[in-house]
């Protein structure tokens, strides 16, 4: 089984709660990464790493000509249930489905990091986007900046037979990642940080949307999900509000790529 089938079926596993209860989440970090990304009305764009569609439900508000792709086929069925008439198609980030020169805009949000080649996936990225196109991408900041990992993740993570292993550590070092563009093919950018917060309405909700990242199924898997239900909720306490929300601050880093030529 490839590393795209594992991570596909685990973060799959809850596709409803993660759709519904764990990517409304995000909507704030996905505009942030829209504006940062230049994606303006008529733009097409390609999601690597879409998940149920909820970026790609922002971008077509904006008037994107909007396609993903997921590993999950469980996530793949909800985001095309909300975009009935948009491509989005399960795969693998390495081996993307589309046509070379297709979009304008490739994003990637917390995505290639998953990848069993992340250099490769990123020169699909590359193949897929047009010439002087944007490859934008969004990931975790460093861990001791987000209360996320330090609050929830990291106990969940020390769960894992290999806590360094995995879907796994976060990138954290944009020079890291513009290594990996510029081996790709890809020119670097501008890059940056910044600070968002991931805010629950209550802690139920919490609890439920982060059990249903693939990290936390995989933990599930080897302790029980009672288990890491019994972590999670210790951790929500120091982030939960007078007024029962569940708000936790993350920073996040970006870099924008250029595809600087046509393939050939």
């Amino acid at each position: 089984m490839s590393k795209a089938d594992i991570q596909g079926a685990l973060w799959g596993a809850k596709a409803q709660d993660w759709a519904e209860l764990q990517e409304p989440a995000w909507n704030p970090i996905f505009e942030r990464g829209f504006d940062l990304a230049g994606l303006h009305a008529g733009v097409s764009l390609l999601d690597i790493g879409c998940g149920a569609g909820g970026a790609l439900a922002l971008a077509r508000r904006r008037g994107a000509d909007v396609a993903g792709t997921d590993a999950s086929a469980n996530l793949v069925a909800v985001a095309r249930r909300r975009l009935p008439d948009a491509q989005i198609e399960i795969g693998d980030m390495e081996a993307l489905p589309f046509a070379a020169s297709r979009f304008e805009i490739v994003t990637g949000f917390n995505s290639f990091q998953f990848a069993a080649d992340p250099i490769r996936a990123l020169s699909e990225a590359g193949r897929v986007c047009r010439p002087d196109g944007t490859i934008f991408l969004l990931a975790w900041g460093k861990p001791e900046e987000c209360e996320l990992m330090t609050m929830v993740m990291r106990h969940v993570m020390a769960l894992l037979p290999d806590s360094r292993s995995g879907a796994d550590v976060p990138i954290a070092d944009p020079a890291r990642i513009e290594v990996a563009l510029r081996a790709a093919g890809i020119a670097a950018g501008e890059s940056g940080e910044f600070s968002g917060e991931l805010v629950y309405p209550n802690a139920g909700t919490a609890l439920r949307a982060l059990l249903s990242a693939g990290i936390t199924v995989r933990a599930a898997q080897i302790a029980g999900e009672a288990w890491v239900s019994d972590v999670i909720r210790a951790g929500l306490g120091p982030a939960t509000r007078s007024d029962g929300t569940v708000a936790f601050n993350n920073r996040f880093c970006w870099l924008k790529g250029r595809k600087v030529k046509a393939d050939s």
